[in-house]
């Protein structure tokens, strides 16, 4: 178990937290932590104990040569780093890995255990799943809440689902036990393009998160790498008639399914990001 004798005061911290493999479609969640490690220049705060929590022969160490051609071995393992970011209203813990393959009890309450001494408010868990969305339109996000009061003030309802889970279902489960509100959002990634990455599920994924917590995200490259991860599968359909078809079939099927929704709440919630970011930028 994590032991730390000065933790760092927070303020009004909250807790994001993806894994790669089985809640991670697309590298979409784990691309988002990555992003915000990167924009927010998190600083770590502690490893959990790769030896408690991974078969080494599932998830193998890898090696890999520095500049100066040193070799370097790094174990798979999740990590814990805090974000203070200029501008931003709360501190972030992200935690970052992959799922564990054993002992996820023991790896739950240790992760939950941590937050609840940092005082952590939200828990907030992000994932991505296979699904029958075409890449041309924008990336659906579904969302569920632990929490009836919060939930109802997010526009969010509690999860339904009902079947096998991965970590991010029994880390959100758990917040109920550990006493703190939890939020948990999924892009869906086109199953006809599920290989790694999907920057266009990631970049959604990103826009929510800033939806949720009303802050504004540097966006970096996201952006760029999301049309050209479009235009791709835009040639791959042009040159295969089968799967060309079938993104017509999808796109039918979304059109006609999305045309009763107002499109009003998509315009406002891209106005609202553009008034942060205004905001931010000036």
């Amino acid at each position: 178990m994590i032991e730390f004798e000065d933790l760092p005061v927070l303020v009004d911290p909250v807790l994001i937290a993806a894994f790669e493999g089985w809640n991670d479609a697309g590298d979409a969640a784990s691309g988002a932590l990555t992003h915000l490690e990167s924009v927010w220049t998190a600083e770590a705060l502690a490893d959990l104990d790769s030896e408690e929590y991974y078969d080494f022969q599932v998830n193998r160490p890898q090696v890999s040569i520095d500049a100066q051609g040193v070799r370097q071995l790094r174990w798979p393992t999740t990590r814990l780093l805090i974000a203070r970011s200029p501008g931003m209203k709360r501190d972030v813990v992200l935690v970052q890995g992959i799922e564990p393959n054993m002992k996820w009890q023991q790896f739950t309450r240790e992760i939950l255990g941590l937050a609840v001494e940092l005082d952590v408010q939200l828990v907030l868990t992000l994932g991505a799943l296979l699904s029958d969305t075409p890449h041309t339109r924008p990336v659906p996000i579904t969302g569920s809440c632990s929490d009836a009061a919060l939930g109802a003030k997010l526009g969010l309802e509690p999860s339904t689902y009902e079947g096998p889970t991965g970590i991010v279902g029994v880390i959100q489960e758990a917040c109920q036990r550990f006493a703190i509100p939890s939020v948990s959002l999924w892009a869906a990634v086109p199953h006809y393009v599920a290989q790694p990455p999907c920057p266009k599920a990631t970049l959604a994924l990103i826009r929510n998160i800033e939806d949720l917590l009303d802050i504004s995200i540097p966006l970096g490259d996201l952006v760029e790498e999301s049309r050209a991860w479009e235009l791709g599968v835009d040639e791959l359909a042009a040159e295969d008639d089968e799967v060309g078809d079938y993104v017509k079939e999808l796109e039918d099927a979304r059109d006609t399914a999305d045309l009763p929704e107002a499109s009003g709440e998509a315009i406002a919630r891209e106005f609202e990001r553009y008034l942060r970011r205004r905001s931010t930028d000036g």
